[in-house]
């Protein structure tokens, strides 16, 4: 499977952490913005992996996944079966998916860029998990397969997905927000 790496990360995730935290405070994100972001991320993937063909190989398989992870993040920051502090950590993982600052920014490397967005859905939906009913999860989830299979299989991948280094950065700008 294809890695994707950089030597330099364009911008550390304190401060991805820190605009995050003020764009969700502003309640930027509203429903026709996450809608037209979906169809988006839908149509860039689905375009570059057709485009690509085999040279994305393995890793095409991952970024199909996206939209459905990014929707169920969306789907489950409204139910009222989430706690109001795991919604806290979904609204933040939409943001990483729409706002234009990342630690592999889509705008620089295109679909391929939406990998870490993948990784940071999985670690804050395995961490949802913790007081959440699966059948929750699998009620919102409109992708194939079973979600808590996804959700894992993501995780095994994560390393192998993106660098561990911003695996590791991901990880930490997760547990610095359940730390607060």
């Amino acid at each position: 499977m294809e890695q994707f790496r950089t030597d330099e990360i364009p911008i550390s995730s304190d401060e991805v952490e820190r605009r995050l935290r003020e764009e969700v405070a502003r309640g930027e994100i509203s429903q026709e913005r996450v809608k037209r972001f979906y169809d988006r991320i839908r149509t860039s993937i689905h375009e570059f992996t057709e485009r690509r063909g085999n040279v994305v190989g393995k890793t095409a398989e991952f970024l199909l996944i996206v939209p459905d992870m990014f929707i169920l993040l969306w789907r489950l920051t409204t139910d009222r079966r989430v706690s109001g502090k795991h919604k806290v950590l979904l609204g933040s993982a939409v943001a990483y998916f729409i706002l234009p600052f990342d630690l592999i920014p889509e705008a620089i490397v295109g679909p391929i860029g939406y990998l870490d967005d993948l990784v940071f859905a999985a670690y804050v939906l395995n961490k949802v998990l913790t007081d959440t009913d699966p059948a929750v999860l699998r009620e919102h989830w409109s992708g194939k397969g079973d979600v808590l299979d996804t959700i894992q299989r993501v995780l095994n991948a994560a390393d192998s997905l993106v660098e561990t280094k911003v695996a590791g950065r991901l990880k930490k700008m997760l547990k610095k927000s359940d730390d607060r």
